[in-house]
């Protein structure tokens, strides 16, 4: 009935629905660069033979800048197949180093934190205490230019005032977080 497709960095959200399904299997999830050579990259199961609605997603992650198209091979028990529309979208890297807020903030146990990395570089994710102590080290790695999420669990630390700190090459940026048991 519907198919769709989200950018949120370098995510890309596919959607559908189907209104009715007779013997369906599976829908094979397929991605181009050109619209033309399509290659598979996921599978979600189908719900067989149903005349309610039904809601499907599937996140293709960690993209590179460019167009990508997709595409959805519904297959039936019986090895039948149909192909959706086709939907195109465009991810784009960052123009900048940026750090969000934690969130949400203040947390307990966990809490998400955003940034974006605008070219291939080394990056650094440290929390620390008050008194400047390093709690932990949340990622220490090469990363290509994007947007990135990362979940922070603090169930092993006691409530109170934390930072952490991006570091991509040389520039950095802290922000505050509020960790209440």
């Amino acid at each position: 009935a519907s198919f769709t497709a989200n950018v949120s960095g370098n995510i890309v959200s596919l959607s559908w629905m189907t209104a009715t399904e007779v013997n369906s299997s599976h829908f094979e999830i397929q991605r181009s660069v050109d619209g033309i050579g399509f290659e598979q990259i996921g599978n979600v199961s189908g719900h067989g033979t149903t005349s309610e609605v039904q809601y499907y997603s599937f996140e293709d992650k960690d993209l590179s800048e460019g167009k990508y198209f997709y595409r959805l091979k519904q297959v039936d028990f019986n090895g039948a197949f149909e192909f959706s529309d086709v939907v195109d979208v465009v991810v784009a890297s960052p123009h900048e180093f940026k750090l969000e807020q934690n969130y949400p903030n203040p947390f307990n146990p966990s809490t998400t934190i955003n940034f974006s990395v605008p070219k291939n570089e080394f990056v650094n994710l440290k929390v620390y205490d008050l008194m400047g102590n390093e709690v932990t080290m949340l990622l220490n790695e090469q990363k290509s230019a994007g947007t990135y999420s990362i979940e922070f669990n603090a169930s092993g630390l006691a409530s109170g005032t934390y930072f952490y700190k991006l570091q991509i090459g040389s520039n950095f940026d802290i922000k505050k977080m509020i960790l209440i048991k």
